[in-house]
């Protein structure tokens, strides 16, 4: 055997990573997105990884922290914190019969279910649009990260209310290189989007929406950030608000076997509260 056909399988071994990436950057910024796009939507339905975590959520009447756990059957969570302060005795109460509720009521958590599917659909619909309603432009490759603005294509068009409004937004997406995920996507709404010549509704222009993801661990991507910022009137002059901040952080996963009722007990002695390190107010 010649020093050649030895040293072959190294040179190819050094050479794959250049090639690779050299194929990367040769992708149009429409190949990655759609690249993206996929690897999300494969994940959606591939990664039911179970998490407890801590959820910060704001809203023009809400200001809550409050510790999550997911299950198969469904998820559970308990408020620890009500506009800065612990919560009521009665809004603890109300956490601990709601969870039983949950537990005790298969049509609960059905109806739970269904709604958090007509979610996920809502969200891959959405995601589907990427590729489709927009023009997208390689700004910057560093660190790690790509990241690419978008705007509007005129060619595009939808025939439902949310499409018409992501399709009437600019921004940027940061996606990691390495991963082909995405890490980042902001928009803000370039101008008014009425329905039925504004008779029906309007969305001022002006919105804004700022999601962020990051890998939890063992390659599971959450969202651990979403801030939306709307407003508009739909028919008889109702104001729409849509003024949402959310910031999930302290991820761990939640044991192997863990069914709703292992969870809410979970909950009630305090371990999901000490496997994140918070404190509860009523020393659960």
């Amino acid at each position: 055997m010649t020093k050649a056909v030895l040293l072959a399988p190294a040179l190819a071994a050094a050479l794959l990573p250049t090639l690779a990436s050299c194929t990367l950057h040769a992708q149009s910024p429409e190949d990655i997105v759609r690249t993206v796009v996929k690897n999300e939507l494969d994940a959606d339905t591939n990664d039911h990884t179970p998490w407890m975590y801590r959820d910060a959520y704001k809203s023009p009447d809400k200001d809550i922290v409050k510790i999550v756990i997911e299950t198969p059957q469904g998820n559970l969570s308990e408020v620890i914190e009500d506009h800065g302060r612990p919560p009521s005795t009665e809004v603890h109460q109300d956490d601990l019969n709601h969870i039983q509720q949950i537990v005790g009521d298969p049509g609960l958590r059905a109806r739970m279910k269904k709604a958090e599917q007509h979610d996920g659909q809502q969200a891959r619909d959405m995601m589907n649009l990427l590729p489709k309603a927009f023009i997208w432009k390689i700004v910057d490759r560093s660190n790690g990260d790509i990241t690419l603005t978008f705007h509007p294509d005129p060619n595009f068009s939808s025939d439902s209310m949310s499409g018409r409004v992501l399709a009437a937004m600019s921004g940027t997406m940061v996606v990691d290189e390495s991963h082909m995920r995405l890490k980042d996507l902001s928009g803000r709404l370039d101008h008014d989007v009425t329905f039925a010549w504004g008779l029906l509704g309007r969305i001022d222009a002006g919105g804004t929406f700022h999601i962020i993801r990051e890998d939890a661990g063992d390659g599971s991507w959450q969202i651990t950030g979403m801030h939306v910022h709307i407003s508009g009137h739909a028919l008889f002059f109702k104001t729409i608000g849509d003024q949402e901040d959310e910031i999930t952080s302290d991820y761990h996963r939640v044991p192997q076997g863990v069914d709703i009722n292992k969870a809410a007990q979970m909950l009630k002695e305090g371990q999901v509260a000490r496997e994140l390190h918070v404190e509860t107010p009523f020393g659960s």
